[in-house]
């Protein structure tokens, strides 16, 4: 995931219901203000003799949050918020060319005395928001007007590209408003749960962090454009997550945790399955404080299927992302091999948003259109290994003059090019015992006492520009060394996946026949969006590992004042 990235980087309650006992539905009367102060800006709009929008689109994101968390037994957040924010996009010129932003513009815009708020009110108030709308347009108009100037000043003065690509694609209108989700905001449960849930790391008195949070994000996103679109998009996400902090003795800090999405509340494990996953959580990490410290590693090793999942989102994910490809500050890493192979011949990646479940799991990043209102695909963007298309918004790239489906943002940002749904598929796969035999046979042919199995990772990051270094991080949490004579596992600490992207995936040597689910969120340039990868566990020929920054601090001189005495 990007740069927090990311990974995925990253909520659960009662299932949706639709509301009842409601005579009219509050969001048509919001869409009309929208719509109502769209069309008065579009047929009006214009200063002095300089051209007047050719295209103008509203989209309000609301999102309705409450969460509750505890640690070590305590509450120490009960919170709801509610809030609407509102962006607005005015374009000037046609959809050839026009005044969207390039990088290097956002660094000549005009200073102003007065930036109008994106905040919109969350009273259904028309003429209220229709005054918000009112000044972000117009800011926005004046904006565009002095970008599009400065853009047509520049090709006179700029080599222009062998291949002129439109600024903005025609899409097809759409009209769809899904139907209201009431989630069930049950805060004195969730408050009960997390407080029996947190108390359970007082058994582990070495802990510096023991937390419980449950909580769960309703959003709404309302769009209407003058081409005609007129939508609202309704989403709820569950999710339950936990935290437990540690130090070694030599200093190094250690954690363990997970976070579970579903939904519906229903869908999250009940509350004796998440006891026993804290408890084993616990349980880890007694094993950690007590593991080796890895050396740094070149060799052959096996990710579990979030891991791989991971692993792809990172180093194939965003380079694949459509906007990167027309940056020419990005490393462009698959930019010009359309038809070429850039994987091994036996996997293939897709994206595909349409999936709302896979083996039951629901998925983080399904959605039916997107944050530019143009209906998700499902996009096959390496075939057996050879490139066959990007992501795209409706920012067209070379070769691809039409968007797929996966403009994506949050809350203000531009929508651009993003994931959603990544699905790793191995044509050829092998069970796990077979996978752990190929393993071992490759760490003897390499002459390696060892290989790795990395079972668990956090997420991860990744840079794509062409001013650093192209390479990405993950960051394992439980890595085990499995000796090449006797196949035994043996757990390490105190390292983080590191490597060069085109280099890492050449490395696959096979994937298994089971697969697992990431879902998550991933943070890039639009915003934070949630994100799910579906992958198999993957055997590569060589992954190199590092060695985490070392950490001297000593833990706590006194134990919890809740410790049994004796206690350490």
């Amino acid at each position: 995931m990007r740069p927090t990235s990311a990974l995925l980087f990253c909520i659960a309650l009662a299932l949706p219901t639709l509301a009842c006992g409601q005579s009219a539905d509050p969001r048509t009367g919001l869409l009309d203000a929208m719509k109502a102060e769209l069309d008065r800006n579009a047929r009006a709009l214009k200063v002095d003799d300089y051209d007047p929008p050719y295209f103008v689109s509203y989209r309000v994101t609301e999102r309705d949050q409450a969460g509750v968390e505890a640690r070590f037994g305590a509450i120490v957040q009960d919170s709801r918020d509610k809030e609407r924010v509102a962006a607005v996009d005015v374009r000037v010129g046609d959809y050839t060319f026009d005044s969207s932003p390039e990088p290097d513009d956002i660094l000549f815009m005009e200073p102003a005395t007065f930036r109008p708020p994106h905040e919109a009110p969350v009273d259904n108030d028309p003429a209220a928001l229709r005054t918000t709308l009112w000044l972000l347009t117009d800011g926005a108009y004046k904006d565009a007007l002095s970008t599009y100037l400065r853009k047509k000043a520049r090709k006179v003065t700029e080599v222009q590209k062998d291949e002129q690509v439109d600024s903005f694609s025609k899409e097809q209108p759409i009209t769809d408003v899904e139907a209201p989700l009431s989630p069930a905001f049950d805060r004195p449960v969730w408050a009960a749960m997390a407080r029996r849930l947190s108390a359970r790391f007082k058994a582990m008195p070495e802990l510096l962090e023991g937390a419980v949070r449950i909580s769960a994000d309703h959003d709404r996103v309302f769009l209407v454009s003058t081409e005609g679109t007129r939508m609202v998009r309704e989403s709820v996400i569950y999710s339950i997550s936990f935290d437990a902090v540690t130090r070694a003795p030599d200093g190094l800090l250690l954690d363990q945790g997970r976070t579970l999405y579903g939904r519906s509340f229903a869908e999250l494990p009940d509350e004796a399955a998440l006891a026993e996953m804290i408890d084993q959580s616990m349980a880890d990490l007694r094993a950690l404080r007590a593991a080796p410290v890895a050396d740094p590693f070149n060799g052959p090793a096996i990710l579990e299927p979030e891991a791989t999942g991971v692993f792809f989102h990172e180093t194939v994910g965003h380079r694949l992302e459509g906007e990167r490809q027309n940056d020419e500050n990005e490393g462009q890493t698959f930019k010009g091999q359309m038809g070429q192979a850039i994987l091994p011949d036996f996997i293939t990646v897709r994206d595909d948003p349409t999936r709302v479940t896979f083996d039951g799991v629901s998925l983080n990043g399904h959605y039916r259109h997107d944050d530019q209102g143009v209906a998700s695909q499902d996009t096959v963007l390496v075939d057996r290994g050879v490139l066959r298309s990007f992501l795209t918004s409706r920012t067209p790239i070379e070769g691809t003059k039409r968007s797929n489906g996966h403009g994506r943002a949050q809350g203000i940002r531009r929508p651009m090019a993003r994931m959603g749904n990544l699905f790793i598929e191995g044509h050829a796969p092998v069970s796990r015992a077979k996978l752990k035999e190929m393993l071992i046979a490759e760490v003897k042919a390499q002459g390696k006492p060892y290989g790795l199995i990395i079972r668990d990772i956090t997420g991860g990051s990744t840079n794509t520009s062409n001013y650093g270094y192209q390479a990405f991080k993950g960051t394992p949490r439980m890595v085990y060394r499995v000796d090449a004579e006797t196949g035994e596992e043996t757990l390490v600490r105190g390292v983080e996946m590191v490597g060069t992207p085109l280099t890492a995936v050449s490395k696959i040597m096979a994937t298994s026949t089971e697969v697992g689910v990431f879902n998550g969120y991933c943070g890039a340039e639009s915003g934070y969006v949630p994100v799910s990868a579906v992958a198999p566990a993957a055997l590569f020929r060589e992954i190199e590992l590092q060695r985490t920054q070392r950490e001297k601090e000593k833990p706590p001189v006194l134990p919890p004042p809740w410790a049994k005495p004796g206690a350490r």
